[in-house]
């Protein structure tokens, strides 16, 4: 090579397309040690934002008719939402360490408060005593019950975790007797529906534990052998499955009512809805429009988006759950997601099936949506309780503490006063 020849020029470097450069952002945002502490607070929020405003609408007739005020359910359960925030707030501050200390405490505690039912206190519900009166204000103990169980199971499962592969060990002491004795309270208050969702609890922790399949085949058969029992033996539960076994309603002014009207409902909503506030089954068609229905009047009001909103707000709460047990390196702390992964999304699926006509209508709420004071509250403490869990993901804690507060990032913008003219 001549000294006067150039040398040659290195070829130019192809630019990534944007597109991939955006996915590789969202795949390092998806991978930060902080990504399930705002999927839960931010996931949670919105649910409980969305189901306060669709309570104000849903219930407004109802309550007109009942207080000559169209805001008192909704009032109720603004009250109620404040408390499980701060309930909130206050067990998202807490080290698993004290989680494992209360567990036997609190399950003691629910057992005895499941157990007033059928004292004086208690009171009976569209046929269910699951409830007591305490000073005009009207509880539900069965919803306390179920952190209890998960806490109690968490840290039983977590200190037998090499020998759960005997059944002895894998049944004694949560399946029997602090399941057994639980579940059996609110079977015999004849809540069939909290029944199935706490004996889904415990089934969703064994399995997170790792528990032999052969011990599910057992405990499965008994658990549909009770199912079985408590339909035959409640003359309106089994017109409610026999409507739904047959695949339509032979009596629609009777125990098929709610289900048409709910379907009523989200035709009428069709695509876009009719209107934040208009619906037409609100008024005394549809019964419990802003309990165990409040799915199908948001549908009519908001359509499939708002459907799809809620439904998807529900997928970010159990992407967080999967993330959050597979990133701790805590047992207690898996098996206590899952168990609170289970609670959430079992009465989330139970409740929207029965509105769409896929499941029977067992009378279960959907969580942090529909109108209910002790399930808001307990159901914000679980989730509060989650939300501790993932600030001790690896430098999740590190990774919060080094961000700058809203507060402050909002005062840093702020001028401290204008300059003194000359």
């Amino acid at each position: 090579m001549s000294a006067t020849t150039p040398p040659a020029r290195p070829a130019p470097r192809t630019a990534a397309p944007a597109s991939l450069g955006r996915l590789g952002s969202l795949a390092e945002r998806l991978e930060s040690p902080v990504t399930t502490y705002y999927l839960l607070v931010g996931a949670t929020a919105l649910l409980v934002v969305i189901g306060l405003v669709m309570v104000l609408s849903a219930s407004s007739v109802t309550s007109y008719k009942e207080t000559h005020s169209s805001y008192t359910v909704f009032l109720n359960q603004l009250r109620f939402a404040v408390i499980g925030v701060v309930g909130a707030v206050l067990a998202s501050r807490q080290p698993v360490r004290r989680w494992r200390r209360a567990a036997p405490f609190l399950l003691i505690g629910a057992t005895l408060l499941q157990a007033t039912v059928f004292s004086p206190l208690g009171v009976s519900v569209l046929g269910n005593r699951n409830w007591i009166r305490i000073g005009g204000m009207q509880l539900q103990p069965s919803e306390f019950a179920k952190i209890a169980l998960i806490l109690f199971g968490a840290t039983v499962l977590s200190s037998k975790r090499r020998r759960l592969g005997e059944f002895k060990h894998a049944v004694v002491p949560l399946v029997f007797p602090a399941s057994f004795v639980l579940i059996g309270l609110v079977l015999a208050g004849h809540d069939l529906g909290t029944g199935m969702v706490l004996l889904a609890i415990v089934a969703g922790m064994l399995f997170a534990a790792g528990v032999p399949a052969r011990m599910f085949a057992l405990a499965g058969g008994g658990a549909a052998l009770l199912t079985l029992v408590m339909v035959v033996t409640s003359a309106n539960r089994m017109r409610r499955i026999s409507s739904w076994i047959g695949g339509g309603c032979t009596d629609p002014n009777g125990a098929c009512w709610q289900t048409i009207h709910g379907q009523y409902a989200l035709a009428d909503g069709g695509w876009w809805g009719v209107g934040l506030g208009a619906s037409r089954e609100k008024w005394q068609w549809l019964p419990e429009a802003h309990n165990d229905f409040i799915f199908a009047i948001i549908g009519e009001e908001l359509g499939l988006p708002g459907t799809l909103v809620v439904i998807g707000l529900f997928a970010v709460i159990a992407v967080a759950c999967y993330r959050l047990v597979l990133r701790s390196d805590d047992f207690f702390t898996r098996v206590a997601t899952a168990g609170v992964m289970v609670w959430i999304l079992g009465q989330a699926v139970i409740n929207i099936g029965a509105v769409i006509g896929l499941l029977p209508v067992i009378g279960v709420p959907l969580p942090l949506v529909s109108s209910g004071g002790s399930a808001l509250v307990t159901t914000l403490f679980a989730l509060g309780m989650l939300v501790s869990f993932a600030r001790n993901e690896p430098g999740c804690r590190e990774a919060l503490a080094a961000r700058p507060g809203v507060v402050r990032r909002s005062l840093a913008v702020v001028p401290l006063g204008r300059r003194s003219r000359s």
